[in-house]
Formats: C-alpha cells, sequence, structure tokens
C-alpha cells in the first residue's frame, strides 16, 4: 500500500535539491526510478518505513509551511477562542480581584489547584500567550509571500488572449459591421474603469484572415478581492499588536471616593490597581477629583432612573473645572476614563473610647446588597486606636435608608432607596483586631477571632447581644464604659472606576479595516476577459469574445453580453 506523505514534506524534500541524492549520486542529480516509492513521494525508503533524507532542515522547512498555512492559522484563531473561554466561567485577578478572593473562600480547596492552572489569569497565562504568539507567527508567515506575490501581479499585464476560445464555458462569436481596428477601439473603452486592459495585434493565421492584423483586448477584474483578503488578514495582526500592547502599557484602578473628599490619580489613592509590565508611574498624570455631590434618581416604585455624580476636576496645570459623571457617559481626562460603577452610603462616626478619647471620626462606606431595591447595606467599623490599642472595639450592622419597622419594634429592612428616615444598627465587639499580626484584613468583613461581642442582660435575666440603633445627630453610649458613639450625618460615596488604554481606538480601526476587508473578498467578482476581432470580408469583423472567473460566477455570462452589447448587432451566434 503507498505511503502517504503530508502536503509540504514533499515539497521539503525537493527544496533541498529537488532530488536526494541516491547512493554514489551527487546532490541535484536525479534519483533513480528504484529510490522512487509507488506513492511517487521522493525521499520514501518503503511503504511502511520513516522518510529518510529529510534531515533537520527540511523538517524545520516543513513545520514552518504548516505553521504558515492559511489552515492553521484558522485553526489557531479557532483555538484562541476556546482557550479565552475560561475567563468567562472564573474570576479574574485583573478584573475584579475582590470576586477571586471570594471564590477563595468559598472553595477553599478547588481555588488554588485553579490558581496553579492560571483560571484567574487566564490571559497572561503561558498557555494562552503560546496560542497568541503562533497565531501571530501563522499570520504573518501567511500574509507576507501573499503581499508580494499580489503587488507582482497588481504591476504585472493582464494574461494574454489564448490562441483558442473553444475550451472556455461562456463565450460568445458576433459578426460585425465595420473595420477591425474601430471595433476593437469601441470595445476597449466599454470595460469601463472597472477593468484593467491592454490592446494588442497579432497576425491572422484562419482562413480568411492569414496575413490580417488581429486585434485583441485582454481585461482583469477583481483585485480588490485578494487586496481585501489581505488587509483582513493585515488587520487581524494589527489587532494582536495593539491588544498586546495595550495590555503592556495600560493601567486600571478602582477607587471610593465620598462626598467632599478628593481623589488623587496615583497608585498610593487606589483601593486596587493593576497595570501592564511597561506602565510607568511617572508618566502617570497626578489630576485630582473632588466628589461634590452624588445624585441619584429613582422612580416611585424604587427602580433607579439615573445616576449623576457631580465632581471638580483639578488639572497640574492649577485649572479646574465642574464636571458631570454618569452611568455610561465616562469622565475623559489625560488620556484615561473615569467611569461611575457603583454608589452607596458612608455613615459619619464619632467614636470615643473610655478615657473620652476620639478614636474614630469619619465616613465609613456601608455597601448596599445586592438586588436589594431598598439599598439596604452593610458595613463594618474598627476602631484600632481605642483604649490605645490595648481594647480595641469594632462594629458590624446594616444601614437601613427608610426603615421599615414591623408591629413588634423590629426593623424589617428598608422601604426605599432614598434616605427618607435612616437607622443604622450596629453589634459591638471588644477584643484585638488581630491587624498587627501582618495579614491583609478585608474592610468590609469583619473576623470575630480575638473578639468578644458586646452582650447585655435582659428583663429576663438573659444575655443578648448589644444592638445599637442611630438616626442622624444620635449619639448613645457604649457598653460597660467603652466609650460613645455618634452618627453624625449621611454622605454618599461612588465607587469609580478609572482606566488607561490606549488600544481601542486603534482596535476600533483594525476591525473596521477587517470588516472591509472581509466584505471585498466575499463580494467582488475576479474575472478575466479576452476579446479577439478577426478581419472579415466586405468590410465586416468577426468579434470572438470569452470571460472566465475563479469561482462558480453566475453574472459572468451577463457581464461579458454587456461589454459586447456596445457593438452594433447584425446578428449574433452565441456558443
Amino acid at each position: 500500500m503507498a505511503r502517504y506523505t503530508p502536503e509540504g514534506l514533499r515539497g521539503a524534500q525537493e527544496d533541498d535539491g529537488g532530488t536526494a541524492a541516491g547512493p554514489g549520486g551527487t546532490a541535484g542529480r536525479k534519483q533513480p526510478a528504484a529510490a522512487v516509492s509507488a506513492s511517487g513521494n521522493r525521499g520514501v525508503a518503503s511503504s511502511s518505513g520513516p522518510a529518510k533524507g529529510l534531515g533537520v532542515r527540511g523538517w524545520a522547512r516543513w513545520m514552518w509551511r504548516q505553521l504558515t498555512s492559511m489552515r492553521v492559522a484558522l485553526l489557531l484563531l479557532l483555538l484562541l477562542s476556546v482557550v479565552a473561554m475560561p475567563g468567562a466561567f472564573f474570576p479574574q485577578r485583573r478584573v475584579n480581584p475582590h470576586l477571586v478572593a471570594q471564590y477563595y473562600e468559598d472553595n477553599p480547596t478547588m481555588a488554588p489547584w485553579l490558581d496553579r492552572a492560571y483560571m484567574f489569569d487566564v490571559f497572561s497565562s503561558p498557555w494562552f500567550s503560546a496560542v497568541y504568539l503562533l497565531l501571530f507567527t501563522s499570520l504573518i508567515g501567511c500574509i507576507v509571500p501573499r503581499t508580494i506575490t499580489h503587488v507582482r501581479g497588481l504591476r504585472a499585464q493582464p494574461t494574454r488572449v489564448p490562441s483558442r476560445f473553444t475550451r472556455f464555458p461562456v463565450r460568445s462569436e458576433r459578426p460585425v459591421r465595420g473595420p477591425a481596428a474601430k471595433v476593437a477601439q469601441r470595445l476597449h473603452t466599454s470595460f469601463g474603469w472597472r477593468y484593467r486592459t491592454t490592446a494588442a495585434t497579432e497576425e491572422g493565421r484562419g482562413a480568411g484572415s492569414a496575413g490580417e492584423v488581429v486585434h485583441t483586448i485582454s481585461a482583469e477584474r477583481g483585485y480588490g478581492k485578494e487586496t481585501g483578503n489581505i488587509v483582513f488578514h493585515l488587520a487581524l495582526v494589527g489587532l494582536l499588536v495593539v491588544t498586546a500592547w495595550g495590555e503592556l502599557v495600560h493601567y486600571r484602578g478602582q477607587a471610593m471616593v465620598i462626598e467632599g473628599t478628593t481623589f488623587v490619580n496615583s497608585a498610593l489613592d487606589y483601593d486596587s490597581f493593576e497595570s501592564g509590565a511597561l506602565f510607568d508611574a511617572d508618566a502617570v498624570d497626578p489630576y485630582r477629583i473632588r466628589l461634590d455631590e452624588f445624585v441619584p434618581d429613582f422612580t416611585a416604585d424604587a427602580q433607579p432612573r439615573d445616576f449623576t455624580a457631580h465632581v471638580t476636576l483639578m488639572q497640574t496645570d492649577g485649572t479646574t473645572s465642574d464636571e458631570a459623571i454618569r452611568v455610561n457617559h465616562p469622565l475623559g481626562v489625560s488620556g484615561s476614563r473615569v467611569y461611575l460603577m457603583g454608589n452607596g452610603f458612608a455613615p459619619d462616626l464619632t467614636i470615643t473610647d473610655a478615657a473620652g478619647e476620639i478614636a474614630h471620626d469619619g465616613p465609613v462606606p456601608f455597601l448596599p446588597a445586592d438586588n436589594d431595591l431598598g439599598y439596604t447595606s452593610t458595613g463594618v467599623v474598627m476602631v484600632p486606636d481605642a483604649n490605645e490599642g490595648q481594647t480595641q472595639l469594632a462594629f458590624n450592622g446594616s444601614l437601613l435608608p427608610t426603615a421599615l419597622e414591623g408591629e413588634d419594634g423590629t426593623y424589617l429592612g428598608s422601604a426605599y432607596p432614598q434616605p427618607l428616615d435612616p437607622v443604622m444598627i450596629l453589634q459591638m465587639y471588644v477584643g484585638d483586631l488581630g491587624l498587627d499580626e501582618g495579614f491583609p484584613r478585608s474592610q468590609f468583613v469583619l473576623d470575630t477571632t480575638g473578639l468578644d461581642q458586646a452582650t447585655t442582660t435582659g428583663e429576663d435575666g438573659q444575655e443578648r447581644p448589644v444592638q445599637l440603633e442611630l438616626r442622624p445627630g444620635e449619639s448613645v453610649d457604649l457598653p460597660d464604659g467603652h466609650g460613645t458613639l455618634t452618627f453624625n450625618e449621611l454622605p454618599r460615596f461612588v465607587a469609580l472606576d478609572l482606566r488607561y488604554d490606549p488600544a481601542p481606538i486603534w482596535q476600533g480601526l483594525f476591525a473596521t479595516l477587517a470588516f472591509g476587508g472581509l466584505i471585498a473578498s466575499l463580494f467582488l467578482p475576479r474575472r478575466r476577459v479576452w476579446v479577439r476581432v478577426v478581419p472579415g470580408s466586405d468590410g465586416t469583423s468577426v468579434v470572438h469574445a470569452a470571460a472566465l472567473a475563479r469561482h462558480d460566477d453566475p453574472g459572468l455570462r451577463s457581464e461579458l453580453d454587456r461589454i459586447l452589447d456596445v457593438l452594433p448587432d447584425p446578428g449574433s451566434k452565441e456558443k
């Protein structure tokens, strides 16, 4: 049975000298017939043995040809989309590190193994980068030779008129009254600007035209089809390049800004920050944004309608301007964009310790619960400086913007997201917060390790957890003489997401070019038309024409008829 040799393998052997050196022979000499296998492939010793004489260079050429084939490029493009799919199923550390931390808490056994497989950093993983680079190399290897060949084709003249038209399915023969030169000139102008044409003359050979001057026209159109194909693939390469460039130079950060406070565009002022490998911190413009007021808009049934953050932008040159940041309407400044991603309440609290010293004074963000139209929010207040750090305090509880009270006096939740009747409910803890152990702690989740919950004795003699209920402007004494807590006011906060990435503009440009190139490669027809005008007797001429398309072209016949319709029609003969 004949041995199959993959496409490109035989070519690699033949390129190594056209033929292999036979026993006792020299390179460049044709192989003897005995060295050719039953399949006709050179360099195959037998139908079942391995290829011989290929060598390292031959194998390298074969692998390069496979890598730079269009088939492999399409497979790599498909593979890139497949290896990117885990990024849609697992939280990505660069996009939302808090979700990754939450995944670790929810799946303590599986998360470390997924992290080792780069499931939380899919787009910077070695295997994603390998496919990315292979696709880039494959596209370059495909495009460069095709571009060179296409440029040569654009500079070359249309193909010569074939000697016979009988082998073309789409052809026509028409007798025309008039000299051959004028008929040829009239046909030449009928092709229009879409065709590249070349007119020539040749000596007649047939009966009745021997020695006569025969006029020929060779025309081609559809070079835009291959141009579109090349533009499409070049645009894909451009997309890969600018995407990689954007990943290297970009930076992104998130920050919570409370009404009346100012945010500085510096890595140190972000709550979370990530950047590319070529990010230059010195090149960042340290502009400032002060949140003057946050204005939410809700319908009567508590559905969100609009959110607007009124800010003051302070540039490094000293200029200031009043700006507004809305959902899907980011603020553009210094090449970066500032997006409004969330909002909530930040109760302004003052806490004194047992000695009467102020241990905490300022707002604390409370995060709204998901899918809660009433904006019921939860938060944590940690007071590490209370009692000179000996007996630290902590509070954990909820904020109800419009408190809904039940018949038994307990609070059921929030009835509306606006602060119509805000109530803050807190539980108190005393002990060691563990902040000096060197491990990072979330400011929104209270770790009660090392803390004791404060309790009080009820009328029935049972101990119950202390529950503090306050409205803005109210103050309460903490149990056991631990100090006081005052609810001063209820400002709002916004969550800002700042992104600097110069790639999207270029990505849009290359995507547009790719789309345009794809349309051209799919819908522009590639056609060739040849015309031969043979002089006849009595001042007549015979026009022979044929047309050829690269692929099936239903409009080829009508295109040929359109070109010939400029001729007078004393009679036509279709074949």
